[in-house]
């Protein structure tokens, strides 16, 4: 798994000069040296509370996550496929600067939206045909620059290209569940 070299596309790297640009070149330069340089694990943990709220740890931050009324929470903050296009969301937005910054090109602003359909159907059982996540999930980024309007979609592209959360949802990726019973 390489996560330096850009797939083929007609925009030109440029040597960048800022923050961005210097991680681009240390991370490059370390994973040259030795490609276990660019593996990383990321975890986290999660502790249930009240009906179907929980807090889950990352790093060392915690968030909270529960569910609406009508799925039993108390809509004391936001639910898991929110966070999920938040995670969408904000990993466009990091990836869109960071290939922005590799590839020489200005962003003044970046903003985005995403909006989710879920069957309910398939979180409760109701009927085994209809999945119980995402039927379909629409993004819409809006960048404001001076770029021309081509280069911004060849952007677009490579950043679809490059994009881990987008990744996730586009290929399967194995999850193995352990169940400890205390």
């Amino acid at each position: 798994m390489s996560t330096i070299n850009a797939a083929p596309t007609t925009l030109t790297p440029e040597v960048a000069t800022s923050h961005l640009g210097g991680i681009i070149r240390a991370t490059t330069d370390a994973v040259r040296k030795d490609r276990a340089n660019a593996r990383v694990r990321f975890t986290a943990s999660a502790t249930a509370h009240d009906a179907v709220a929980s807090t889950v740890r990352a790093g060392k931050h915690s968030v909270e996550v529960d569910e609406p009324p009508a799925l039993g929470g108390g809509s004391t903050a936001p639910n898991p496929v929110e966070y999920y296009l938040a995670a969408l969301l904000s990993c466009q937005v990091v990836t869109y600067r960071f290939w922005a910054d590799k590839l020489g090109l200005e962003i003044e602003d970046i903003t985005a939206t995403a909006e989710g359909d879920l069957d309910v159907q398939g979180f409760f059982g109701l009927d085994e045909a209809v999945r119980p996540g995402f039927g379909e999930v629409r993004v819409t980024v809006t960048l404001t620059g001076p770029e021309s309007a081509e280069r911004y979609a060849e952007l677009q592209e490579v950043v679809d290209e490059h994009c881990p959360v987008l990744d996730l949802t586009r290929n399967p990726t194995p999850v193995r569940t352990v169940l400890q019973v205390a």
